[in-house]
């Protein structure tokens, strides 16, 4: 009879264990910085020298935060921009599909990390709504390069809440 309940109280405690496990998820969402805008026909241009300083100051603002992932877009403007934070933090960037954001996938390999997305005028804000699940924010305003959303997500086994912050960062 020891041994069952003995059995019983280790299930049980590591049961509890479980269920009260809470998972913190944080998403960081910026636009690339500012782009040549010397030729207009380019659409894949790199950054100019304010994005080149723009990019080095996000690399400044995410030093003490410790990220798990670096994503971006596969364009000039948007790796650049976020290159300064990656090679910091000795991470990889991740390219994702801006048609595809926040995949079943996407959420599945960042749901208990902080991420660093880095997008465009359209897709950030867009990406933040389908994190919320909600249409709370619009296309940024194109000369709009130092916005930044914080996403936090946190579950439990008794409820679920998310913090939302937009932010400008100069």
């Amino acid at each position: 009879m020891k041994k069952y309940l003995l059995i019983f109280t280790a299930t049980l405690g590591l049961l509890s264990s479980c269920a009260l496990e809470e998972t913190n998820t944080t998403y960081y969402l910026i636009r690339h910085a500012e782009k040549d805008r010397t030729d207009k026909s380019n659409k894949n241009p790199n950054l100019n020298k304010k994005g080149k300083e723009r990019a080095k100051k996000w690399s400044e603002y995410f030093k003490d935060i410790n990220l798990n992932a670096v994503y971006s877009t596969n364009y000039n403007r948007t790796i650049q921009t976020a290159k300064p934070t990656a090679d910091s933090k000795k991470l990889d960037i991740i390219n994702y599909d801006p048609s595809n954001m926040f995949s079943k996938d996407f959420e599945k390999e960042t749901t208990g990390k902080t991420v660093l997305i880095v997008g465009h005028s359209n897709t950030t804000p867009q990406f933040a709504n389908k994190i919320i699940k909600s249409e709370v924010y619009e296309s940024m305003d194109d000369n709009d390069n130092a916005s930044l959303f914080i996403i936090s997500l946190k579950k439990s086994f008794r409820n679920k809440t998310t913090s939302i912050k937009k932010i400008t960062v100069d």
